[in-house]
């Protein structure tokens, strides 16, 4: 059960790294906000595995390349996911846009299901639409046609967000799974390590070629950038430690716990209003959490 204490600290951190990521945005763009979270956060990844291999006495993992292609399927989608998440939140408070990535854990586990196995039973399924429904309350406004429409660009993104973040935990997990030998420690430090070095490299030559501004900027505002990069690998550690663990729809569901943090980071950080409807939204998806998590075996 080391994986639900370990996922919560995971969410707290994440928590904090979106709220500093948003900041960013603000000051250096949606894509240079976007490279700081693996730019910054690759040093403190190797960091973490030094310190890993140290304490067990292991070396990093050798890495195959079927793991190797998992690893790669989710960086990219979580620098697509993230982009979309930052997007997202211009237009929307940092709460709302929170719950709307956060069907998530649908795609993680039908996808998980197909891809790597995982179990996906009655109850689970049910469990999902239950916190599906909660999403759908959230996003959901009952107001003009026009003002529908006008919401409908903010909500794509926001779920398309959600998906990509699902590929991204489904890749890292099986990075993970087809490590061919080590400790769960081991293997989560060395994917995490592998996975920031595959998105720094791709970001930094996708920003040197088309948006050298963005890329300077992040240096500019580098205590910044270096608060989102660590909390970004901080968070990043205990996602992969939990992916080692446990399947990623056990994962990616407690996780939805962070929609509650969220809250309370958009009314009392960013002074957002949060709506009575946003807020029973919220609470639907949280019991979805609640029935999903019970049904795990």
């Amino acid at each position: 059960m080391l994986w639900i204490p370990v996922t919560l600290v995971a969410a707290a951190a994440q928590t904090a790294r979106n709220a500093a990521q948003s900041s960013l945005t603000k000051q250096i763009g949606t894509l240079g906000a976007t490279q700081v979270r693996f730019l910054f956060g690759l040093p403190f990844a190797a960091l973490f595995l030094t310190l890993v291999c140290l304490g067990t006495g292991e070396a990093p993992a050798p890495i195959p390349l079927t793991a190797l292609g998992y690893t790669a399927l989710g960086a990219v989608a979580q620098i697509a996911a993230t982009a979309l998440m930052l997007l997202t939140m211009k237009s929307r408070s940092f709460a709302v846009t929170t719950a709307w990535i956060k069907t998530e854990p649908v795609m993680v586990a039908l996808i998980g299901a197909a891809a790597l196995g995982d179990a996906l039973t009655l109850p689970m399924l049910a469990a999902i639409a239950v916190a599906t429904t909660g999403v759908v309350i959230l996003s959901t406004k009952p107001e003009t046609t026009r003002s529908m429409l006008h919401d409908l660009g903010p909500a794509a993104t926001g779920l398309l967000a959600g998906l990509c973040f699902g590929l991204s935990a489904i890749g890292f997990r099986g990075g993970i799974l087809h490590l061919p030998e080590g400790s769960f420690l081991i293997r989560a430090s060395t994917t995490l390590l592998l996975s920031l070095t595959l998105q720094t490299g791709m970001l930094l030559l996708w920003l040197a070629a088309f948006n050298r501004t963005a890329l300077v900027a992040s240096f500019k505002v580098w205590r910044a950038s270096l608060l989102a990069g660590f909390l970004g690998a901080f968070a990043s550690q205990f996602w992969f430690i939990g992916f080692s663990l446990t399947t990623a729809a056990n994962v990616r569901t407690l996780a939805l716990v962070e929609v509650i943090m969220a809250l309370a980071v958009s009314a009392f950080v960013f002074r957002q209003k949060v709506s009575t409807r946003q807020k029973l939204g919220m609470g639907v998806i949280t019991l979805g959490v609640g029935l999903l998590l019970s049904a795990q075996k």
